[in-house]
């Protein structure tokens, strides 16, 4: 009786790891690492290579591609990747104790507003960056 305990225990413990795992990886896939993708991420790439504005436009078409190609290969599997991502948040709610539950929840709500709130500044960069980019790109076609 004791060993199908400690075996169980040992199972949970394994599922849990391994959806921490999961769902830590799935979600820097899928939010895509916000500096990883942040213009000033580029912008450093781009200074320290010395880039003409004619290289950055090209430089941020291949990028901007390469990160539409790899969101549709991504969008298949993305419910996949969130039903893992439940599963293994319902098994902690089971590990959890009432108080410890609040308090993952807030962190999870805490974790969600910081990621929208990282998305919406970085579209709002990338709009700036590209406005700018193709005003210093026209001016000197001029």
């Amino acid at each position: 009786m004791q060993r199908s305990k400690q075996q169980a225990l040992m199972f949970l413990l394994g599922a849990v790891l391994v959806g921490g795992v999961l769902g830590f990886s799935a979600e820097r896939v899928m939010s895509h690492g916000s500096t990883d993708h942040s213009w000033a991420a580029r912008t450093a790439m781009y200074d320290d290579l010395e880039l003409s504005p004619a290289q950055r436009t090209a430089m941020d078409s291949v990028i901007d591609e390469k990160n539409r190609r790899v969101d549709s290969l991504l969008k298949p599997v993305k419910p996949q990747i969130d039903s893992v991502r439940a599963n293994a948040r319902a098994q902690f709610y089971r590990i959890f104790s009432a108080e410890q539950r609040g308090k993952f929840e807030a962190r999870v709500r805490e974790d969600s507003l910081r990621r929208d709130q990282a998305r919406r500044t970085r579209e709002r960069e990338d709009s700036v960056r590209r406005s700018e980019t193709q005003r210093t790109l026209e001016q000197t076609k001029k």
